[in-house]
């Protein structure tokens, strides 16, 4: 059974267990360096019959930044995120358009150390389940590419080390809220 977009129209919130939100960042001398944030909320209002009506907001807790590897975890806290003055990173969606049929562009703005900028995220619906204890899931999969020095991301000890483009990966799955 096809579930229209028109039929997925609601509020959801994040399910943690089934979302990453990652980046990738090349490092000059070693390996693409992949992290990750354990802890996040937000959720999504899906207005399917007019999509450009529907919104999105996140807050990732920036203490929960992980890499799996503890020295760099600690300078990207303190050194580059700023943790003690800046908790939170967060996106608020301003804008949604559909591209093509299961394409969405997001635009909104993204809050890190406390610099905000506007930002356009792609995410692709990838799928749509009915579980009868939660209702529908819809799961997206997509990202951005930003310059990290935008946001006041950088650190001069590790100058030149570090590309500024930093790749932001998505794969989130949301819950309607009943």
């Amino acid at each position: 059974m096809t579930t229209t977009l028109g039929e997925l129209t609601g509020d959801y919130a994040f399910d943690p267990a089934r979302t990453r939100i990652g980046f990738t960042a090349r490092h000059t001398i070693g390996p693409v360096v992949r992290g990750r944030f354990e802890r996040f909320e937000g959720g999504a209002h899906v207005d399917g019959d007019h999509p450009s009506r529907s919104s999105v907001t996140v807050t990732i807790q920036t203490g929960s930044v992980q890499t799996l590897n503890p020295q760099r975890d600690k300078a990207l806290r303190g050194r580059f995120l700023a943790l003690d003055d800046h908790p939170a990173i967060t996106f608020t969606s301003t804008g949604v358009r559909q591209a093509g049929e299961t394409g969405f562009r997001l635009t909104g703005d993204l809050t890190i150390r406390g610099v905000t900028r506007p930002v356009t995220v792609d995410v692709e619906r990838i799928g749509v389940e009915h579980d009868p204890r939660d209702g529908a899931r819809i799961r997206f999969r997509g990202g951005a590419t930003i310059d990290r020095r935008d946001w006041g991301v950088h650190w001069a000890g590790a100058a030149g080390l570090v590309a500024r483009k930093v790749a932001l990966e998505l794969d989130v799955t949301v819950i309607r809220r009943t």
